[in-house]
């Protein structure tokens, strides 16, 4: 009888304590904290080129002036601009105005002389301008107040430095430590304060393409100095610029051009003197064409508050993020006669 007894005692015993440990153990676990979840970092969306980012592209853009004379290629610091507007200067001479926001090179240059419309896009823009030189428009412009700027004119030495392996006027160079000095100098504000009229698809989206267009070239009058080639990869999804049959590269890095987009504009120019300086009309807008993701397809251009973006029915055309590349080419003979692609 106590040999029984003592059985059931042991069993009570051993499923207690089985109780017990299960028991503790399922409490420990209810009591253990989760891990407690990881936050994603906050992501910024540049307001000019659509990258992303962990910290806002909070930075003023500079619109800097930028030779295209082909004594003054390869140029330094293109690869970086967010937007490169190629405009004539004089005759069939091109010239760009580089505008940077995301991010700024170490040098840029060669720095020419300012136009009038490049003037205009810089208060569009609110960007700080940066020019060697001026047009009598120009001049007139930046002597009243109309953007806040630096130029070389009155720097040449100091903030401007001449390299030795050109020759003038195609030897002007600043640093962007030197811009930022200038912009102090200057009194000028250094925050971004205008509000983007752009916004941007995905990596290979778009929509409304007409064709396929992976080969473009933009003819500016009759010298194949000025005539440009994009070329589409689609394997870096990125288009490559020649001109004159040459890559277009950084002097420095050797790094090519690869944009996004390309856009063409057709505006109203009208020659004003005997110099071949033109008179160009940004703001009334006009017919486009949009290359991206090796695709083409026509629109209109509109100016929205002095900024220039593809519209349709006067709606923004989004842009695949990344770099941007506008052509302006003249009325006549309008964008059929300035323009060639093909698949």
């Amino acid at each position: 009888m106590k040999k029984w007894t003592f059985g059931i005692l042991a069993v009570l015993l051993l499923v207690a304590g089985a109780a017990f440990y299960l028991a503790g153990n399922q409490s420990e676990t209810e009591q253990k904290p989760e891990n407690p979840p990881v936050e994603e970092p906050e992501s910024y969306k540049a307001p000019f080129s659509g990258i992303e980012g962990t910290a806002p592209f909070d930075s003023r853009p500079i619109m800097a002036v930028i030779n295209n004379h082909p004594d003054a290629r390869p140029q330094t610091g293109l690869t970086e601009a967010d937007i490169v507007f190629e405009m004539l200067a004089e005759g069939d001479v091109t010239r760009f105005l580089a505008l940077y926001q995301s991010g700024f090179p170490e040098v840029m240059g060669p720095v020419r002389s300012a136009r009038d419309y490049f003037v205009e896009l810089a208060e569009g823009y609110n960007g700080f301008f940066v020019a060697h030189g001026w047009s009598p428009d120009a001049k007139e412009l930046l002597e009243s107040g109309t953007v806040d700027h630096i130029n070389g004119l009155f720097y040449d030495g100091t903030l401007f430095d001449r390299s030795t392996d050109r020759i003038a006027p195609h030897n002007s160079y600043i640093t962007y430590e030197n811009v930022l000095k200038g912009m102090d100098e200057a009194q000028a504000s250094t925050e971004y304060s205008v509000r983007s009229p752009y916004y941007f698809y995905g990596s290979g989206e778009s929509d409304k393409l007409m064709e396929q267009a992976s080969v473009l070239e933009v003819l500016y009058g009759t010298s194949q100095q000025f005539h440009n080639e994009f070329t589409y990869d689609e394997t870096t999804e990125l288009y490559s610029r020649a001109s004159g049959g040459t890559a277009t590269t950084d002097k420095d890095s050797g790094e090519p051009v690869e944009v996004s987009n390309v856009l063409v504009f057709e505006a109203d120019h009208e020659t004003i003197d005997d110099e071949g300086r033109q008179s160009i009309d940004l703001t009334s807008g006009g017919k486009a064409l949009v290359f991206q993701n090796g695709g083409v397809r026509e629109a209109e251009w509109s100016n929205l508050e002095g900024m220039l973006v593809p519209t349709d029915n006067g709606q923004s055309i989004g842009l695949v993020a990344g770099k941007t590349w506008i052509h302006i080419v003249p009325k006549e003979p309008g964008i059929s006669g300035w323009v060639r692609y093909s698949p």
